[in-house]
């Protein structure tokens, strides 16, 4: 594995460092994050469809408070569609890894009943997730902290849970459609009834199909105002019925309007983080 050398001026507060090479497992995307500033940091998530596992590596503690206001300290793992989740800190260093949900179905164990929830890594991962992080903090660098999360990652894989090949298939499909799919043509493609596929979809994912599509449909339509396109344009190119659509569906999942979404913090540093969505992965 070739240095990961980190990434300057994705935005005034983050160095980044990225992979240098494709991970072993499908679905996965790593970024490692430094505060450059030794103010508090107090950023605001914008719901993604992919599970996300923060893994706390700095001197002070990491916390995150999610949308009921209950606070977790520490390694934490966010949720599918976790609205008004907020992370705040000082000399804030941590590694980030996106899970798309067939992914997490197997790694994070407890996932399927994770929901839109935040929950410390621990209470999924037990004693591993102390050992892991032990070793994350002592490794020299992040190329070395990047193979020792794969590794874990891996082997918790191995030993996991894989979700039904028709789950995944219909997951496959919400993100080659980019959410605009009806749930009765993917049951009837899996030659499930509607009722027997969003029973077994929320099992194994943890969103129910029809709000799993929409996610998928507003992470897009989030990147392209934040890539300047106006809250029309995006409505009519995503497939939105009309503007006051995307406006509900913003809220909804944001909590802010499509104007605050597009200037976001959040999404300022994707293009360097997270080049390779772990979601668009069918794995």
């Amino acid at each position: 594995m070739r240095s990961a050398e980190p990434a300057q001026d994705a935005a005034s507060v983050w160095d980044i460092a990225t992979p240098s090479r494709r991970g072993r497992l499908p679905g996965v995307s790593m970024a490692g994050f430094r505060a450059r500033t030794t103010d508090l940091v107090d950023l605001g998530v914008v719901p993604y469809p992919a599970v996300t596992v923060a893994v706390d590596l700095g001197d002070g503690p990491l916390v995150v408070d999610d949308f009921s206001g209950r606070q977790q300290s520490g390694s934490v793992v966010v949720g599918l569609a976790s609205g008004g989740v907020r992370g705040r800190g000082r000399d804030i260093e941590c590694l980030q890894v996106r899970l798309s949900p067939p992914v997490a179905h197997a790694v994070l164990g407890a996932c399927s009943e994770l929901g839109e929830t935040v929950v410390s890594l621990d209470d999924l991962w037990g004693r591993d997730a102390a050992r892991t992080q032990e070793q994350l903090r002592a490794a020299g660098s992040w190329d070395d902290r990047f193979a020792i999360a794969e590794a874990a990652l891996v082997r918790r894989h191995q030993a996991g849970r894989t979700v039904s090949p028709e789950i995944a298939f219909v997951w496959g499909q919400m993100v080659t459609n980019l959410g605009g799919v009806r749930v009765e043509r993917l049951a009837a493609e899996v030659g499930w009834s509607r009722k027997r596929l969003w029973s077994r979809f929320r099992a194994q994912i943890g969103l129910n199909p029809k709000r799993a599509a929409q996610l998928v449909r507003f992470d897009h339509a989030a990147h392209r105002l934040a890539a300047g396109h106006s809250a029309a344009r995006v409505a009519a190119e995503i497939g939105y019925a009309d503007q006051s659509h995307l406006h509900r569906d913003v809220m909804a999942f944001a909590g802010v309007t499509p104007t605050a979404v597009a200037v976001a913090p959040w999404l300022a540093v994707d293009d360097v983080a997270w080049a390779a969505p772990a979601y668009l992965s069918k794995s």
